[in-house]
């Protein structure tokens, strides 16, 4: 099963469910995934049978929803946005056999030849992957802010006037809840765009957390229940109508360096991020990025990225932000 949100011409929040191919049908008596994941949590019961003893309604016009502009992220906290953690790991995808091998070599060479990331890596080779019951090497992690820099799926990212650019980053997300005494409850998996700014990135590696700092966007489908071990999927980018890039994402468990438990293990690990009622966006990273192959973004530029597991692709075009400006400090 996958689950959307949107918002009804009356202006009301839904949540329609998907079955296979069918069209969504809107769960009945359901405002917001956030309510049914705790409903379901505090009944004992898995979120489809939820659903499921919920009933579903009429069916959705999903294309209507986007030409209106009514779709939702999948995963949200409705009533305050502030208390959603978005946040992202990386150096976690093994690639193509190609870049593999190349990797593998490269990690032959002497420790002290190493570059920070590589060492980062070779760690996440050795210790990401712990046996059951144990816990593994401790892999990168960088915030993405809250709830309010969310871009809903179809609508723009914006590229600011401060940024060196705006890259796709085609990823899986970890979509999770903090149940009433702290449980941890992942809801689900989507599709994700982790857009960042590689040009302030490769100026200096100390740059990476300010390269984050970034609007993303994920959905517009959540999947429920286990990720397959293998993902696969395209991501695009269209200039006027025509693809000036493309690039396989290659996901899930098997095509990873640290397991998504080992990540998780690491960022729900503090205690402050296991308060009831939180949201958390995860971004588990990418292993193709077209910034790469030498493309840079433009405004108008359309990122497109689709998995067949995931439905509907997420598409997002880019804009331009307003001019960089100095900003003013006040003293009380």
């Amino acid at each position: 099963m996958r689950l959307i949100q949107f918002v009804g011409r009356d202006g009301q929040r839904g949540v329609g469910a998907i079955t296979g191919t069918s069209a969504p049908r809107q769960v009945k008596a359901a405002t917001s995934v956030h309510a049914l994941a705790l409903e379901a949590h505090r009944a004992g019961r898995g979120l489809t049978e939820t659903v499921e003893a919920h009933g579903l309604g009429a069916e959705v016009d999903y294309d209507a929803l986007f030409a209106e502009h009514r779709i939702l992220p999948p995963l949200d906290n409705p009533h305050e946005p502030a208390r959603t953690v978005v946040a992202l790991t990386g150096l976690t995808h093994l690639g193509s056999a190609q870049s593999r091998d190349a990797m593998h070599a490269r990690l032959q060479a002497d420790e002290a030849d190493l570059t920070d990331s590589m060492k980062m890596f070779k760690i996440g080779m050795e210790g990401g992957r712990p046996l059951a019951g144990a816990i593994g090497a401790q892999p990168e992690w960088g915030w993405k802010g809250d709830g309010s820099w969310i871009v809903a799926p179809g609508a723009p990212l914006e590229l600011p006037g401060y940024a060196g650019d705006a890259g796709e980053e085609a990823e899986i997300t970890g979509l999770y809840i903090i149940g009433d005494g702290g449980e941890v409850l992942r809801v689900g998996y989507a599709l994700g765009n982790e857009c960042s700014d590689h040009v302030m990135e490769r100026r200096n590696y100390l740059y990476l957390a300010h390269s984050k700092l970034r609007a993303s966007s994920f959905g517009p489908e959540l999947l429920v229940g286990e990720l397959p071990p293998e993902v696969t999927g395209t991501a695009r980018i269209l200039r006027g109508g025509q693809e000036v890039w493309r690039g396989q994402m290659i996901s899930g468990d098997a095509n990873m360096c640290h397991s998504i438990a080992n990540l998780e293990q690491h960022h729900f690990k503090y205690e402050r991020f296991r308060r009831p009622g939180d949201v958390h966006i995860y971004y588990f990273g990418a292993s193709a990025l077209s910034c790469t192959a030498g493309i840079t973004a433009e405004p108008g530029d359309v990122f497109e990225i689709e998995s067949p597991l995931f439905g509907r692709a997420l598409i997002n075009p880019l804009k331009a932000g307003k001019p960089d400006e100095l900003v003013t400090v006040t003293a009380l």
